[in-house]
């Protein structure tokens, strides 16, 4: 059954804000200050998921036993906050979208894999705090993405049901989720991952936001 898009819900990272660059930047920074030898390609193995996950992952495949998880957690957050403040920008068209959806008086909704004082850098550096009508980090529930939870949550903050859901999202793990959750979703991922199988479960595929403003606009 058709149901009307009552609501618009942005992933953060590489669809808010051009950020997985300075993710890498600060994760093999952070990482290879406790021994790891991290490259770009071991950070785009983790694309989507929660970061305490992805330090847990990287220390056990490292083997590195001395390092306390949370406190390594906390120094990378500090260095990509440091570069989110002095070099985050917003993906191009990210903001047209979001006013655009706002001009229609659709609910618009932040449903993210990150730590919540990230969230508060980003939106702080976009100039949009107070902004969304919900915001929702999947860091201390039982499970990230890919389970629906953070996009349920997201829904059920914005008064709307799933299924009037429309999603943004640029990774494999965000596209399953969101479509576990029964809501329709536009991938926009990167130029290495658009290759990517699992995209196919996506129900819009676009090049760019620009791409998805055009393509949402038939669609309100």
């Amino acid at each position: 059954m058709f149901s009307p898009v009552k609501a618009l819900i942005f992933d953060m990272d590489g669809v808010l804000i051009d950020s997985e660059p300075l993710w890498r930047k600060a994760m093999i920074i952070g990482f290879n200050r406790v021994g790891m030898r991290f490259t770009e390609e071991d950070c785009r193995k983790t694309t989507g998921m929660r970061f305490r996950e992805v330090v847990d992952i990287w220390l056990n495949y490292y083997k590195i036993e001395n390092v306390d998880p949370i406190r390594l957690e906390k120094d990378v957050l500090d260095i990509l906050i440091g570069l989110i403040e002095t070099e985050g920008a917003a993906m191009p068209g990210a903001l047209e979208v979001f006013h655009f959806a706002k001009k229609q008086k659709l609910k618009v909704g932040l449903a993210t894999s990150s730590a919540n004082r990230l969230v508060i850098a980003v939106l702080a550096k976009l100039g949009l705090q107070d902004s969304f009508d919900a915001v929702v980090s999947a860091e201390l529930m039982v499970y990230g993405k890919p389970h629906p939870e953070v996009f349920l949550v997201c829904a059920h903050q914005l008064g709307v049901q799933p299924q009037e859901c429309t999603v943004i999202e640029d990774s494999v793990n965000g596209v399953i989720a969101a479509k576990a959750a029964q809501m329709k979703v536009f991938a926009i991922p990167d130029g290495e991952h658009r290759y990517l199988k699992a995209f196919g479960a996506a129900d819009y595929f676009c090049e760019n936001m620009q791409e998805v403003l055009g393509q949402f606009k038939g669609m309100v």
